[in-house]
C-alpha cells in the first residue's frame, strides 16, 4: 500500500541557531510514524540574512526530504504560510515554526487525532512564556474579534496546527492578499479538534514579533474577519441623525446656547471616526483588486524536489 505524505511547512526569517534543533527534535517524534506516512518538510524562507539558507541547504544534501523556498523579499510571515500551502503535496499539511516555542513533540497527537478522522488539529496556547501585560493585551484582542467577527472565531487558536489537503484546498481558494490563516480555518469549517499546551520560551535567538508586530497583526485579523467597524459606522450615523434635527431645532429657537457648534463637533467627530475605517477598508479593496502575488520565490536560492526551477 502507498504511504500517503504528510507535508511539515516551516517558515524561517534568521533562524540560523534553532534549525538544527528543531529538525532534530522533529526527527525523533516522526520516527514512530515512519512505517505509515512519508513526511516532506517544506521551509519557506522569508529572504533571512543570516546563515539559515545555507543551513538548510545542508540538511537537503543529506535528506532529500527537504525543500527550501526562499523569498525575493521578505513578504510576512503569514505570505511564508501560504506560499507553503500552496507547494505542499501532503494528504495532510502541519504548520509549525522552528523556534520550538511551540514543541514538535506535540505533532504526534495531531496526527493520532487526524487518524481519528478530524479534519483540523491545532494548538491551544494555554501558558506562554510573557509578561502579564500583553497576556492581557492579546486576551483583550480575541475578546474583541470574538465579538466583532462575521464568523465563528476559534479563540486562543496558533498558525501550529494541521489541516486535511481538502481543508487546505478552500484556504488556498481564498484570494485574500493578507491571508490569515486563523480565521480561515475556522471560516472552513469541517470537523476540529484542539490540543492545550504550553508555549515554551524561545531557545536561541530574539523572536521577530514586536509590539509594532502584533498591532499590524491585530489589524489584519480584524480586517480578514470582520466587517463591524463599517457597520458600526453606518450605525453610529443614523443614530447622530435625530440628534442633528434636534440640536439644529433647539438653536433655531435659541431654546440652547451653542447648539450649532456642538452639532458640527459631534459630526465631524462621526466623520473623522468613519473616514478613518472607511479609508481602511478601501485600501484592503485596491489591493485586493490589483492582484499582486502574496510572495514571489527566488527559485536561484530555492530547492524543491532537488531540483531549482530552471532545472525543471
Amino acid at each position: 500500500m502507498t504511504k500517503k505524505l504528510i507535508s511539515i511547512i516551516c517558515p524561517v526569517y534568521n533562524e540560523e541557531k534553532n534549525i538544527m534543533m528543531f529538525y532534530k527534535r522533529t526527527q525523533k517524534v516522526l520516527v514512530p510514524f515512519s512505517d505509515r506516512y512519508n513526511f516532506e518538510f517544506i521551509f519557506t524562507n522569508n529572504r533571512s540574512i543570516d546563515n539559515t539558507f545555507n543551513l538548510i541547504s545542508e540538511l537537503h544534501n543529506n535528506d532529500k526530504r527537504i525543500q527550501l523556498l526562499t523569498f525575493s523579499r521578505n513578504f510576512g510571515y503569514q505570505a511564508s504560510i501560504s506560499a507553503g500551502l500552496s507547494y505542499a503535496r501532503g494528504d495532510a499539511s502541519v504548520v509549525i515554526d522552528v523556534d520550538c516555542e511551540d514543541p514538535p513533540e506535540l505533532l504526534e497527537k495531531f496526527i493520532e487525532k487526524w487518524e481519528e478522522g478530524y479534519d483540523i488539529v491545532y494548538g491551544i496556547r494555554r501558558k506562554r512564556q510573557e509578561n502579564i501585560i500583553t497576556q492581557q493585551i492579546r486576551n483583550l484582542f480575541y475578546w474583541i474579534l470574538n465579538k466583532m467577527g462575521d464568523h465563528e472565531i476559534v479563540m486562543n487558536m496558533a498558525e501550529f496546527s494541521l489541516i486535511s489537503k481538502e481543508v487546505r484546498q478552500e484556504i488556498l481558494n481564498n484570494k485574500s492578499t493578507f491571508p490569515f490563516l486563523r480565521t480561515e480555518i475556522a471560516y472552513a469549517g469541517f470537523n476540529r479538534i484542539g490540543i492545550d499546551y504550553t508555549r515554551q520560551a524561545r531557545r536561541y535567538g530574539r523572536t521577530h514579533y514586536n509590539l509594532w508586530g502584533m498591532a499590524q497583526f491585530a489589524v489584519g485579523g480584524i480586517l480578514s474577519s470582520s466587517t463591524f467597524l463599517l457597520r458600526f459606522s453606518a450605525f453610529l450615523g443614523l443614530g447622530l441623525l435625530p440628534i442633528n434635527i434636534l440640536f439644529l431645532a433647539l438653536d433655531i429657537m435659541n431654546l440652547v446656547s451653542k447648539g450649532f457648534e456642538i452639532l458640527i463637533t459631534l459630526d465631524l467627530m462621526y466623520l473623522i471616526f468613519f473616514i478613518s475605517f472607511l479609508s481602511i477598508y478601501t485600501a484592503r479593496i485596491y489591493k485586493n483588486g490589483v492582484q499582486r502575488p502574496i510572495f514571489i520565490i527566488d527559485w536561484k536560492y530555492s530547492v524543491f524536489d532537488g531540483h531549482s526551477k530552471e532545472e525543471i
